[in-house]
């Protein structure tokens, strides 16, 4: 176990969340596990993409599923995930986070862009009127939010979701390139965060580092 930053707000791992236990002390999770597709992506000139070849545990949602497992049912969650992978269990609502205009072109045939992607409540979440819409969408391309990483998520779409949670620690056991993190750190929030990968890790730490109160476009 190896803390890789550490402020007075945030504490990132470098190891694995199966491992490194330390984020079930928190008291609400959010984060962007591996979705269970198997994704890769080869260079694309035209579409401007670069190839990767894939995320660590993407090959089916074994990992985010055992993640969840020692999360439990009770305390709320916020998982990110896709329509071609299997939804988590004790699913207590399903929102719809619509990317920006630019984004799904890579591998689309029908004309159809890729561009949404699912966002699941687990967990005991705060009673409200229906004031929102469950269509999440996120304006001004992808160059708004791009850190690094090839699934990087919006800060401002992250403190979106973050002000509807109860108070107190937020988890993120997938860390990635830190934006879970960030959002937390921008409303005053602590949070602990895992991340496997000592690449992603060590873009989280410069952003963490650095103060970036990367908010992006506000989410509709």
């Amino acid at each position: 176990m190896t803390i890789y930053y550490q402020d007075e707000s945030v504490t990132l791992y470098h190891g694995d969340c199966l491992e490194v236990l330390d984020w079930l002390e928190a008291d609400v999770l959010v984060t962007d596990p591996p979705y269970g597709v198997g994704w890769s992506i080869s260079t694309n000139r035209r579409a401007k993409s670069k190839a990767h070849d894939g995320i660590q545990n993407d090959a089916d949602t074994t990992v985010r599923d055992a993640v969840l497992s020692l999360w439990g049912a009770v305390s709320p969650a916020v998982i990110f995930g896709s329509l071609r992978a299997a939804f988590p269990a004790d699913l207590k609502q399903t929102l719809i986070w619509h990317k920006p205009v630019d984004a799904g072109v890579v591998g689309s045939t029908t004309g159809y862009r890729t561009d949404v992607e699912l966002i699941f409540l687990t967990g005991e979440h705060i009673r409200r009127n229906s004031s929102r819409s469950s269509v999440l969408a996120t304006h001004g391309g992808m160059s708004t939010y791009r850190s690094g990483h090839p699934h990087a998520k919006p800060v401002a779409l992250l403190q979106t979701l973050m002000e509807w949670l109860p108070d107190g620690v937020i988890a993120d056991p997938f860390a990635g390139s830190g934006s879970t993190l960030v959002a937390a750190a921008c409303l005053g929030r602590k949070a602990i965060g895992v991340e496997l990968e000592e690449r992603y890790c060590e873009i989280a730490a410069r952003r963490l580092s650095q103060g970036v109160l990367d908010f992006g476009e506000e989410p509709a």
